[in-house]
């Protein structure tokens, strides 16, 4: 076994050793193997034959979705299992894949994790049971994201674009006007601080998926993919306006030194000493039911543009369903995430709080005249599926993504708590990521 197999196991947990191919991986000997395409009648034999699909997934809304499939579908058995959520689920299904015992049929993947185990083959290319048809039935993000070359390995389950959340109740009492451009977000967060020196624009200490996000909203592409082939860069112009701008932030103490989803997090956005969150559509929910006090005094609002008149968003979180290439029952297994991720499981998902990645429910009246009585009444949504609109197509991640951002706060994070610029920390990342990346066995340039 080559020398960087080892280290790549050791270090993550998640990839397979390149070098070794697909057949490292574990390779099925099933229809997706050789090929054969699966037609919509092989899917209905499946079901009237029946059988168990074990899905690993941590999201809460698919519970229902299952116990709906198994009422339509009586000879189907869906095993729902929490292995963990994101990482700690990635770890358990490595082993999995390694020990190749006890792979699940169906498996959560958000999408920033989703092109590593396309890489290694790990998961089914979808093409074969006809997923190609549905490209046009999501959005542009959520879409390009479930695409690895000319493969599709995941359909997406949900989405998340952007938007800022912003207490109306502590801009109305300061008199800030809600910014719409990240120039005007600096000047709110320095006359927020100033009036109230206890309140802060918004917490960051370092979140690799808020930087990714933002980098992706003004026009950055710090990663080139084609297969092994990779390039990192967080020198374009994209990324000189998130550090110009958010360096300013951090230099004059305009943000909370605050870990999100921490108690003093969910604190700050009670009592109005964190102003705004930019953050993916999938947040009321947790508006809802960790901010309960402070019902009435959010809103939503487009995200701030980095260019003054443009019409730019991105996505911030999201997940696929895929389907594992060791799994077992692959029709059943494709049965059921398209039901789920498109067919009537969407609109289940939708009514017990899940952001939708489907075009025909993000454009439906239904949804879009949705009132959020937690903020004030507003119809969010109509916000939200325009952002999801506005989210470029073109964005990449790592095929080893987890890991890069696994060491963010080790590189970039230092730009929080010390004398370390913004711009130094993301190359102390860059330099990592290729360091990494080239022991792994790709053609890593920067």
């Amino acid at each position: 076994m080559p020398k960087h197999t080892s280290r790549l196991l050791r270090g993550t947990g998640i990839l397979c050793a390149l070098v070794l191919g697909a057949a490292a991986c574990g390779g099925s000997d099933d229809e997706s193997s050789s090929g054969k395409q699966v037609s919509s009648a092989d899917l209905r034999t499946a079901l009237k034959k029946g059988g168990t699909v074990t899905v690993w997934a941590w999201e809460p809304t698919l519970k229902q979705v299952a116990a709906d499939f198994e009422k339509k579908y009586p000879k189907v058995d869906i095993k729902l299992v929490n292995a963990g959520t994101n990482n700690d689920q990635y770890k358990a299904l490595q082993n999995a894949i390694s020990a190749k015992k006890g792979v699940p049929d169906v498996a959560q993947l958000e999408y920033y994790a989703l092109s590593q185990y396309a890489l290694t083959k790990s998961v089914t290319d979808l093409k074969t049971y006809g997923a190609g048809k549905l490209a046009g039935s999501y959005s542009p993000g959520p879409w390009n994201s479930v695409k690895s070359g000319d493969g599709i390995y995941g359909l997406p389950m949900d989405s998340g674009p952007m938007a800022l959340f912003y207490n109306k109740r502590v801009f109305d009492k300061y008199k800030i006007a809600v910014p719409t451009t990240w120039d005007e977000y600096v000047e709110a967060a320095r006359k927020l601080h100033k009036a109230d020196p206890k309140a802060y624009i918004t917490s960051d200490l370092g979140d690799a998926g808020l930087t990714t996000s933002l980098l992706w909203q003004a026009g950055s592409h710090p990663y080139k993919v084609d297969g092994t082939k990779v390039g990192i860069d967080f020198t374009d112009a994209g990324a000189k306006k998130y550090t110009e701008t958010w360096q300013k932030l951090i230099d004059e103490k305009l943000v909370a030194p605050v870990v999100g989803w921490s108690d003093d997090w969910y604190k700050g956005l009670g009592d109005g000493t964190i102003a705004t969150l930019p953050t993916g559509a999938w947040m009321p929910a947790n508006f809802a039911s960790g901010v309960k006090g402070a019902a009435g005094d959010w809103r939503a609002a487009p995200m701030p543009q980095w260019t003054k008149g443009a019409n730019s968003s991105a996505e911030n979180g999201g997940s696929s369903l895929a389907l594992p290439q060791l799994g077992k029952n692959k029709e059943l297994a494709y049965a059921f995430v398209e039901y789920a991720n498109s067919g009537a499981g969407v609109q289940t998902r939708i009514e017990n709080g899940a952001f939708p990645a489907t075009t025909k429910d993000l454009n439906s009246p239904a949804f879009q005249n949705t009132e959020f009585p937690y903020f004030g009444g507003q119809k969010a949504n109509q916000i939200f599926a325009e952002s999801a609109k506005n989210v470029p197509a073109d964005w990449k991640y790592l095929p080893y993504q987890v890991y890069a951002n696994s060491i963010f706060n080790d590189t970039v994070g230092k730009a929080y708590i010390s004398g370390t610029k913004l711009s130094q920390g993301l190359t102390a990342w860059q330099d990592a990521s290729v360091k990494y990346g080239t022991e792994q066995g790709f053609t890593v340039q920067k």
